[in-house]
């Protein structure tokens, strides 16, 4: 297995972890400083649809949180990419996320574990943000209405932000809105204006909306 702290910092360090179906593909990326203690697990879109680690809006997001002091890691899920094993329609993608998430664990034993998705990658990750003791959870584009069930989620209680395109053209934005507004403790929600799916020309945009969100997260700068 390769070691992240390994490699030089700043650059993209190319794992080979172990997972239920076999290797998972991953990426590590250092915070920029000033770096936190802090490793944040993002979780990508639908296979079946073409979806990977290296989709933009998991990219951005992952540049986001690291120029917020924030080390990331981005892995496929099993059949994409170098990930051994096949689709598995959610139960195996949450398997393969277990796995990512207690090597993070093991080799980051002194930083807190938040988890990040976008679309399918936000459903997978909602459905371990408790189990897995995450303490903090985004979801981007949460698949509401779709082919997922968002009713028998055990609900997460760390902070959360979900970032929703009011133009999105696969998920439903006002299902989304419903669907958080009849949250017992709904997370924040920021809707963009004039953005779809995958965030067309709206990338910075995503970019400063989450940085902006996650500010209150991050431990106080020490006093000058």
């Amino acid at each position: 297995m390769t070691d992240p702290i390994a490699q030089p910092v700043g650059t993209d360090a190319t794992l080979t972890l172990p997972g239920p179906a076999g290797r998972i593909e991953a990426v590590f990326e250092a915070a920029e400083a000033p770096a936190q203690p802090i490793l944040a697990i993002v979780c990508h879109p639908l296979p079946t649809e073409g979806g990977t680690m290296h989709n933009k809006v998991v990219t951005m997001a992952a540049r986001a949180l690291r120029e917020s002091g924030v080390s990331t890691l981005r892995f496929n899920f099993r059949g994409v990419g170098a990930s051994e094993g096949a689709f598995d329609d959610g139960d195996g993608e949450l398997d393969d996320l277990r796995a990512v998430a207690a090597w993070a664990r093991e080799r980051f034993p002194d930083h807190a574990l938040w988890l990040a998705g976008f679309s399918f990658g936000a459903w997978v990750s909602l459905r371990a943000a408790e189990e897995l003791g995450a303490a903090a959870l985004i979801s981007i584009a949460p698949p509401v209405g779709r082919s997922w069930d968002f009713q028998d989620i055990v609900l997460p209680t760390m902070p959360w932000l979900v970032i929703q395109g009011d133009a999105d053209e696969i998920v439903d934005a006002g299902a989304v809105r419903d669907w958080v507004t009849g949250l017992p403790n709904p997370p924040v929600l920021v809707e963009m204006p004039d953005t779809s799916h995958f965030f067309h020309r709206k990338l910075m945009d995503l970019r400063g909306a989450l940085k902006n969100g996650i500010r209150g997260w991050l431990p106080a700068p020490p006093a000058a």
